[in-house]
């Protein structure tokens, strides 16, 4: 037989409005046309943040950050609080546009530093390159940008 509960708010013992939920690794929920189940905690980003990579590194937000490190001009590094499981984590990342009109035609973007690889990749961190590129002829190069944005999925340890 199986059960169903209908409330309009879960609260905790003090009557707070407030309440911690625990749930499960296979905990699912149900699409928004209802055809499909997802698993919750696959869905959810691990780790984020939103820093300032010109001048000094600054972190204005984040989530299971424990710092950036900068590794000089367009290199650095977020540092996880907690680990990922394995390697197999991804990351995306993506800068605001510079208001910086002596670049010319050309786009700004963030990826894995060194040779493509995953070398650089850890279980606590990951480090990333920030550049610019060029639409026309002229080349891009390495860059500290002043908004940087990264977030991170997989299975944590």
């Amino acid at each position: 037989m199986t059960s169903q509960l209908n409330v309009d708010t879960i609260v905790d013992k003090a009557g707070s409005g407030g309440t911690n939920v625990k749930i499960g690794n296979t905990s699912t929920y149900v699409s928004d046309g209802g055809a499909v189940t997802q698993n919750t905690v696959q869905g959810l980003a691990k780790v984020w943040v939103n820093f300032n990579g010109s001048g000094t590194l600054s972190v204005r937000d984040s989530l299971s950050i424990s710092s950036v490190t900068d590794g000089g001009t367009g290199n650095f590094t977020p540092n996880f609080s907690n680990a990922f499981n394995n390697t197999n984590y991804i990351g995306s990342g993506t800068p605001a546009a510079e208001n910086n009109h002596t670049r010319g035609n050309k786009g700004i973007g963030i990826g894995m530093a060194g040779d493509g690889s995953i070398n650089n990749q850890t279980t606590t961190a990951l480090q990333m390159f920030s550049n610019y590129g060029s639409t026309s002829s002229a080349n891009g190069g390495a860059d500290d940008l002043h908004a940087c944005f990264l977030v991170f999925f997989g299975d944590l340890a």
